[in-house]
């Protein structure tokens, strides 16, 4: 998929094993804003995931027009019962801090937007930390932000 930002041509794909290097970078970027550590056990069990064609978690990287990765998303699909619809999760999103706002989140977004049709998702879903506002500004632009509340609950110890 080929894109056009401010900054020139972007392509978006799914990763291939080769990749592993600038994915690592990028995820740990990601892990770095949300202060979470990412050690490298986790790293490379969601690499094995999006490597998995048989796994639900699906990668899609955004490339410059050397074709080195700069951003990345991870989605997969979930069953919305009350609707009788399966939608799309988006779990993670992040583009190099060096290259936002030249249109490789957008190049990302517009790849969302085609796998969302073409896999028959009734939307596409994410949240984001309230404190977020560079983010929740594009996303503002692309999607709605829902009155949902989230919560986490964690099994017994």
């Amino acid at each position: 998929m080929q894109q056009s930002g401010n900054a020139g041509a972007w392509r978006v794909d799914a990763p291939k094993e080769a990749d592993y290097a600038h994915w690592r970078k990028l995820y740990q970027g990601y892990a770095d804003f949300y202060r979470r550590e990412m050690p490298d056990a986790n790293a490379e069990r969601v690499w094995s995931w999006i490597m998995d064609p048989d796994h639900e978690v699906n990668g899609l990287l955004v490339r410059d027009a050397d074709g080195a990765p700069v951003g990345l998303a991870h989605y997969r699909p979930f069953a919305r019962p009350l609707t009788a619809t399966t939608g799309g999760f988006l779990d993670d999103l992040f583009v190099d801090p060096r290259l936002r706002g030249t249109g490789a989140v957008d190049a990302l977004f517009d790849a969302l937007r085609q796998i969302t049709a073409e896999r028959g998702w009734s939307v596409l879903r994410w949240i984001t930390m309230d404190d977020n506002y560079r983010a929740r500004g594009k996303y503002d632009q692309v999607a709605q932000q829902t009155k949902w509340v989230t919560y986490d609950m964690a099994p017994p110890a």
